[in-house]
């Protein structure tokens, strides 16, 4: 049986580090994954409503090949701001892509939409993401906390608080695959009206709870309980996520591995990669195991992406924890 790696994070994928930074009276924070050294990037948008920074450096086409972060961030269009903070912070690890002297760090990052969360959005002049993708890159290491941390601070669901979510596995081959996603989904994790995730079906260890699936089904399963409300705009939710693995890959794998990591959403989310989400996938290969993939190899390593950002869904909406001023109850005050 194929068992998650040490910590059950992102970081079991070699090359990897995280940091989160918070503000709980904004309700809002950042997540930022640290490549070292650089790591083979793409991106796959399938939500309607993306918010992102340097997404099309990712495509295959393009000249850049490696990324040395990934920032997810709160805030909505403020959040944008993260990327510079991270950028300051690597530069000052002389981190970066070198033109002549210089050197330019690639963060590309995206948001999702939490200001309609119970959090004070009263700040100054300037929004203080810039200084949180900052902190959140020099606090990056191999572990960190999920639930209600980083991106996933003000994150909800139809039915549930959001929140930062992350899960590994380790392959037959050896090869390992790590998710992280932050769910602010417009859809819901868990079945109907019950507690039982959407994802059980991949669940390892009772990660998340070991409820499995509702036997039967509740007759409500089906329905489509999303949290729109009147003073939400079209770009009010998104799942934003990453996954990583240490198999040696192009930008155009990577990018194939993105697109399957992206069933997941599917697996553990519903609706999913609706008009009113900014649904995406950014996707690391540090090739820290020194290994290329044949074929059927790398259609294991899409079904395992599939599976563990699934997984990492559950595990964010699981964790989340409550606080004052929700505006939804989190899964573990729910009996």
């Amino acid at each position: 049986m194929m068992l998650p790696g040490p910590r059950n994070l992102i970081t079991d994928v070699a090359g990897l580090s995280a940091g989160n930074a918070e503000d709980h009276r904004l309700k809002s924070g950042v997540t930022a994954i640290v490549c070292d050294p650089p790591a083979t990037a793409a991106v796959q948008v399938l939500g309607g409503a993306p918010g992102t920074r340097e997404t099309d450096l990712l495509e295959p086409h393009n000249t850049v090949q490696t990324v040395d972060a990934i920032i997810l961030s709160g805030g909505s269009a403020f959040g944008l701001d993260a990327a510079s903070g991270a950028q300051a912070a690597l530069r000052e690890m002389g981190r970066g892509f070198a033109v002549g002297p210089h050197r330019v760090p690639i963060v590309p990052s995206a948001i999702l939409f939490d200001l309609i969360n119970g959090g004070e959005k009263d700040w100054s002049k300037f929004p203080p993401y810039r200084d949180l993708g900052y902190e959140a890159v020099r606090k990056a290491g191999p572990g960190f906390t999920t639930g209600s941390a980083g991106a996933g601070t003000g994150a909800l669901t139809a039915t549930f608080k959001g929140g930062l979510g992350s899960a590994s596995i380790v392959l037959p081959n050896g090869i390992t695959i790590g998710a992280l996603v932050a769910v602010n989904a417009l859809g819901s994790a868990t079945v109907g009206g019950t507690r039982h995730f959407w994802a059980a079906p991949f669940e390892k260890l009772k990660e998340f709870g070991g409820l499995g699936l509702p036997h039967p089904l509740p007759a409500d399963a089906s329905d489509i309980r999303t949290k729109l409300r009147p003073n939400l705009s079209a770009a009010a939710n998104t799942t934003i996520a990453v996954i990583a693995t240490d198999a040696v890959l192009t930008k155009a794998e990577a990018k194939r591995l993105a697109i399957a990591a992206h069933d997941g959403f599917s697996r553990a989310l519903w609706p999913a990669h609706t008009p009113l989400d900014g649904d995406l996938v950014f996707a690391l290969a540090t090739g820290a195991s020194g290994r290329t993939l044949e074929l059927e190899d790398f259609i294991d390593l899409g079904a395992a992406a599939a599976a563990t950002m699934a997984r990492a869904i559950a595990r964010g909406v699981h964790d989340a924890t409550p606080a004052e001023n929700d505006p939804l109850p989190s899964w573990s005050s729910r009996r």
